[in-house]
């Protein structure tokens, strides 16, 4: 039986094959978009093993950046204009996660987080062999989800974009974030793992 480790090493190395040999036009037209899905029981295998991938990638002289969602959504709280106010609500009903959750949701929904993956997306721009990694994508739970972000970014992909999915392949384009949403199909993405 094999490790975690190693089977996520096997669904990477054959991600980056996939990357390397392109992906097949389809009718919706040529999107570098790329998941790599595992268990969300392995989510801190992945984390542990991210720089090594990162280190193969540039001995494969990639260009590599990351976008990571928690560090993301942490900045993006930590400016909100009415963060005091949250606070203050948080110390008065310490408890009250729904409160909190739906409040940090509506946030985050107002496109915050979508304008800082397009900027970076839009900085790989004319550069030949870059990559974007987004990690942390559990960090979005229980706000939104990722295909609601790609959707809306799609014909900005310009490199090879690695989403780092905890959760589970339940068809072709069928995933299961985190294991228990609900299934989701809108992804324009190709699948490696899971």
């Amino acid at each position: 039986m094999s490790s975690p480790t190693s089977s996520l090493n096997d669904n990477f190395q054959e991600l980056m094959e996939r990357i390397r040999h392109g992906r097949d036009l389809s009718q919706s037209g040529f999107e570098p978009i790329y998941y790599l899905i595992f268990s969300p029981k392995e989510i801190l295998d992945a984390k542990r093993i991210l720089p090594v991938w990162k280190a193969r990638l540039r001995n494969d002289e990639w260009d590599v950046h990351q976008f990571s969602m928690a560090e993301a959504i942490q900045q993006i709280f930590n400016a909100a204009p009415i963060r005091k106010l949250w606070l203050t609500a948080d110390r008065q009903e310490p408890q009250n996660w729904k409160r909190t959750n739906k409040a940090l949701e509506q946030f985050i929904q107002k496109g915050a987080l979508l304008e800082r993956l397009g900027a970076a997306l839009d900085q790989m721009k004319g550069k030949p062999k870059s990559i974007m990694l987004v990690t942390d994508l559990e960090a979005l739970h229980p706000y939104m989800r990722i295909g609601a972000i790609e959707g809306q970014l799609i014909g900005r992909f310009c490199a090879p974009t690695v989403f780092l999915y905890p959760g589970k392949r339940t068809g072709k384009s069928n995933l299961k974030f985190l294991g228990f949403y609900q299934e989701d199909g809108n992804y324009r993405s190709h699948h490696v793992g899971g």
